[in-house]
């Protein structure tokens, strides 16, 4: 099944079961980025803005050091409190091994405090680096970091998320769901940046990107 169609029953459930006041809420958020005239996400041929971020056990990642071992498929996604971030990292690790063997690796981005993430990673059986962009630098670098409005903070907190306590930061930000596959010079060759963070890349879309960037260096099955 496809990742889309997966997601779709998630925001059918969420129609059905979720109050009608969040629900306009949530999709007045989105009509809201959608026409702003926002130019969310930085662009294809932009040079990725380098980082250094924690991993769940405190480890270091630098994002220059792992290109030098290949392509990066960057995901910023919100947190391990969204079904819907779930559900696309669960299908991004299902095909991990054909990202690597593309040469490729993954790398999830939240805002989530490390600790979290530590609980996220090994709750889900993510073997990819989920790192913790703590007050949103790296985020608002790729030009993907928003402010939750006023009404969604209130209705976040009737139902229990403070996102300032469970990003262990002092304002209510997000990222908006993006993917980017960033080659080994560090050039984005490809973005998908989306305000409806009910919609996200297709996995079968990450490995026909890399197959692209690999071109004639793909090697067979057989190999």
């Amino acid at each position: 099944m496809a990742l889309k169609e997966i997601l779709d029953q998630a925001k059918e459930g969420f129609i059905a079961k979720a109050p009608e006041e969040l629900q306009s809420q949530v999709f007045l958020l989105i009509k809201e980025q959608r026409e702003n005239g926002i130019a969310y996400g930085l662009e294809e041929g932009n040079k990725a803005p380098d980082f250094t971020l924690a991993g769940p056990l405190g480890e270091q990642v630098n994002l220059y050091d792992e290109l030098v071992k290949g392509p990066v498929v960057l995901t910023f996604y919100r947190g391990s409190w969204c079904p819907f971030c779930n559900i696309q990292l669960r299908a991004y690790q299902q095909v991990l091994p054909e990202v690597e063997r593309l040469g490729g690796q993954l790398i999830a981005v939240s805002l989530q405090s490390p600790d979290n993430s530590l609980s996220h990673k090994e709750k889900e059986g993510l073997t990819f680096h989920v790192l913790s962009d703590l007050n949103g630098r790296v985020a608002e670098s790729y030009r993907v970091l928003y402010d939750l409005p006023d009404y969604l903070q209130e209705a976040f907190t009737n139902f229990g998320l403070d996102l300032t306590a469970f990003n262990k930061t002092d304002r209510w930000i997000l990222p908006l769901t993006a993917t980017f596959i960033v080659d080994k010079e560090g050039i984005i060759r490809h973005a998908n940046v989306n305000p409806d963070f009910m919609k996200r890349m297709e996995p079968q879309e990450i490995i026909d990107q890399l197959k692209t960037l690999q071109g004639s260096n793909v090697p067979s099955e057989n190999q």
